[in-house]
């Protein structure tokens, strides 16, 4: 498994730290993300070209729930996600908050068994022969 060496460098742009960290898919849509506030770093809003460091506070938004994660490491290239995850360190309260969320979202809609639901397609099928 890869680890950060100590070539990388000490600071980096934030948005391509969260890209590479594997928080939005592109550069574009982190950078969108930071200018729309939905990204803090170290508390305060930032902009996409704001260096981070080792050590940094990031609080991100996404549609998936709120993160809180420390920097842990800088890496030039994006990489494997379980690679991605070795930058950075969730809190643990952030981890709570958002299983949190996930579990009132499932309350709220409810799980149902496979096949409770409307008939697949081949359901459809043996419905319309038997039907004639």
């Amino acid at each position: 498994m890869w680890l950060p060496d100590m070539t990388e460098p000490d600071k980096f742009r934030l948005d391509k730290w969260l890209w590479a960290a594997r928080f939005f898919k592109t550069r574009s849509l982190a950078s969108d993300a930071i200018d729309g506030g939905k990204v803090r770093l170290d508390g305060v809003r930032a902009k996409p070209a704001k260096e981070v460091r080792v050590g940094n506070e990031l609080r991100i938004t996404r549609p998936d729930g709120e993160w809180t994660v420390i920097v842990r490491a800088l890496s030039i290239q994006r990489r494997s996600a379980a690679e991605a995850a070795l930058l950075y360190e969730e809190t643990e309260e952030s981890r709570i908050r958002r299983q949190a969320a996930e579990e009132r979202r499932r309350a709220e809609f409810g799980d149902r068994e496979r096949g409770a639901g409307r008939p697949t397609k081949r359901d459809r099928r043996h419905i319309h022969r038997f039907l004639g």
